[in-house]
């Protein structure tokens, strides 16, 4: 008896720890170095004494701002949720999380052909379509005049996020939450949703954070595979 049954349990135990394993979160970044990531920076390429915008400090991932670039991860990734804590440390500014980023400098010969996911201050949450696109429920009216849609330059990019007030005050920490399955791409902001977005034209890529002018801290880039979305207010993620 237990040598016709054994198969059958050897069966249902794999696919338990895989369906474990394929939840497991794991951190994109090791709190000591930049191992996993690479650096675009276009300033670097002819500019000897151009310094890398990206660095570690105190254990924390820190984008300086300047000079303008990303920080990329090698590894491509799809279907997912990141759970990302940051913060201006000094001053309110710039800077964005780009979802499914390919093709590089392929938008003013600097920003990769990607799904920016804002975090500027005043305006986390909103998409940016960067050579990509995305939809989104009240398309004109968040996004402006169907004709100027657009990936490219000079069109209209921007999609706006559904509420603002979500953000804490400079120099405390937010949460940001993106979850990325198929063609669509969701975003909470300290606990509250900011933007849902659906019919991508791309559904998988690399992860890249940007230095935009204003100097940010990461202290948390934790990664974890999904197989569904969640619902408004199902995701609680722990501090």
């Amino acid at each position: 008896m237990n040598k016709i049954f054994s198969p059958l349990l050897l069966a249902a135990t794999l696919f338990f720890v895989q369906r474990v394993s394929a939840q497991k979160t794991t951190s994109l970044f090791n709190g000591t170095n930049l191992a996993g990531w690479h650096v675009d920076v276009p300033e670097m390429d002819n500019n000897p004494t151009a310094k890398n915008p990206f660095v570690v400090r105190n254990g924390m991932l820190v984008s300086l701002g300047t000079p303008g670039g990303h920080l990329i991860t090698d590894a491509v990734y799809k279907n997912y949720r990141l759970h990302i804590e940051y913060r201006f440390a000094a001053k309110p500014g710039n800077c964005g999380v780009l979802v499914h980023s390919s093709t590089s400098r392929a938008l003013y010969q600097m920003f990769p052909k990607s799904i920016e996911v804002q975090m500027e201050h005043g305006n986390a949450g909103d998409f940016w379509c960067i050579v990509e696109d995305i939809a989104v429920p009240d398309m004109e009216a968040r996004r402006g005049p169907r004709a100027e849609w657009g990936g490219t330059e000079g069109k209209r990019r921007n999609i706006k996020n559904l509420t603002d007030g979500a953000e804490k005050p400079v120099g405390e920490w937010n949460r940001m939450v993106i979850e990325c399955l198929k063609d669509s791409v969701k975003v909470w902001v300290n606990g509250q949703l900011q933007n849902f977005g659906f019919n991508a034209t791309v559904q998988q890529g690399q992860i890249a954070l940007q230095a935009e002018g204003s100097e940010v801290e990461f202290r948390k880039v934790d990664f974890t595979p999904i197989r569904k979305l969640s619902r408004n207010g199902d995701f609680k993620p722990k501090n």
